[in-house]
């Protein structure tokens, strides 16, 4: 049996996704900017996709800028805004526990003299929004907080800080502007921008049943920004380039089967549980990362303690269980997690925690074998392991 549990780095590509996607490949090839009918059957199709994601949001259309990755449009968002915004030394307020298209991003820009707050989390993964409120100077210009983080799946109070900023606003010269990479939130959360009081919002294709090469940076109108791509007058001379109308009408399509889909939710959190229960009542000595309720339904980060998670993720893929040591992008690293060190300042755990993340696919049996294999995995590492037991 081969059981997939790594939903988090990517899902596939769903089936009435790849229908819809179909026909732009063949017969509706057309390049959107051309005015004749094969170019406008594509910009049809291509505002009709806009429209149904702004739908989504609660957004204007005008809004949606089509991207190739919620990498790309995390850079847009954050590069985008430092570049438009004319002040000396701007100031940004994350995270320590940011993806990477983030934190690099922001990383990147204070080598140009762009100065930024790295907030700690608390215990449970969570970034307090009055951290937030004592973080601000007079020059701050953004804060980017993730809605859902990526490894291990705590949900961050993004309306709070939303609300908190837009207050903050009221009182200041100089305007705040918010972001939130809402990748690992689309599928589970609300995703209402005005709900959220969200001024940008990164989305991408492949973590909702879309292809990979797909994202989308919401923009909401009156937030200054420059393009990173220049070339072209593509969506409103914030991105050059010809856009990809088949992965864009794949991506409105997984946003729209997506809607209603509480039950599924339902279903997948109600196995999320039984697959972490399972694991703590037949395997000794594993923790849960991250908060136990304020999570996304299909995550389970786990630390084993005496072993590495490499180990396991290898040992597991061999037995035909696929799962992760934390963030697709990070996962051919050595580095321990940024994220459980951020949160727990300990690098045995962070060398010890394994990411499952299930799907709307997985089954109970999937999970049972999974969890028959890990139990032995686990034996077996904890014999060979050179973890000093008496320490840890």
């Amino acid at each position: 049996m081969k059981v997939y549990l790594d939903y988090a780095a990517t899902k596939p590509v769903k089936k009435e996704v790849f229908e819809a996607m179909e026909s732009y490949f063949k017969q509706e090839f057309g390049n959107p900017s051309s005015i004749h009918s094969f170019g406008r059957k594509a910009r049809q199709a291509v505002d009709e996709s806009r429209a149904t994601i702004a739908n989504f949001l609660g957004a204007k259309n005008s809004e949606i800028i089509f991207t190739a990755s919620g990498s790309e449009s995390d850079n847009l968002a954050i590069k985008g805004v430092i570049g438009a915004v004319k002040i000396s030394k701007p100031h940004i307020i994350t995270s320590q526990i940011e993806h990477h298209a983030v934190s690099k991003t922001c990383e990147a820009l204070e080598k140009n003299g762009v100065a930024v707050t790295y907030l700690k989390p608390n215990v449970e993964g969570i970034i307090e929004p009055e951290k937030i409120k004592k973080a601000i100077q007079p020059n701050t210009v953004l804060v980017s907080i993730m809605y859902v983080n990526n490894e291990i799946g705590t949900i961050q109070g993004v309306r709070e800080i939303g609300k908190l900023i837009e207050k903050e606003n009221k009182n200041r010269k100089q305007r705040i502007y918010f972001h939130t990479d809402a990748v690992q939130a689309t599928e589970f959360l609300p995703m209402n921008v005005d709900f959220l009081h969200i001024d940008m919002l990164t989305i991408a294709g492949h973590k909702i049943g879309a292809p990979k090469g797909i994202g989308l940076l919401y923009v909401r109108e009156g937030t200054p920004i420059i393009p990173m791509v220049h070339g072209g007058e593509q969506e409103r001379g914030m991105r050059a380039g010809t856009e990809n109308v088949a992965y864009i009408v794949g991506l409105a399509k997984a946003i729209e089967l997506i809607q209603n889909s509480e039950l599924k939710i339902k279903n997948v959190k109600k196995l999320r549980n039984y697959f972490i229960e399972k694991i703590q009542k037949k395997i000794s000595e594993v923790h849960l990362n991250g908060s136990k309720e304020n999570r996304t339904p299909n995550n389970a980060n786990l630390y084993f303690k005496y072993i590495e998670g490499e180990s396991i993720v290898l040992s597991l893929d061999l037995e035909g269980v696929a799962c992760s040591t934390g963030s697709a992008c990070t996962s051919q690293s050595l580095e321990p997690s940024h994220v459980i060190m951020a949160v727990y300042s300990d690098p045995f755990r962070a060398a010890g925690s394994v990411r499952f993340s299930l799907g709307e696919q997985t089954t109970r049996q999937e999970l049972d074998f999974a969890i028959k294999k890990i139990k032995e995995m686990v034996a077996r590492l904890r014999k060979i392991s050179p973890y000093n037991k008496e320490s840890k």
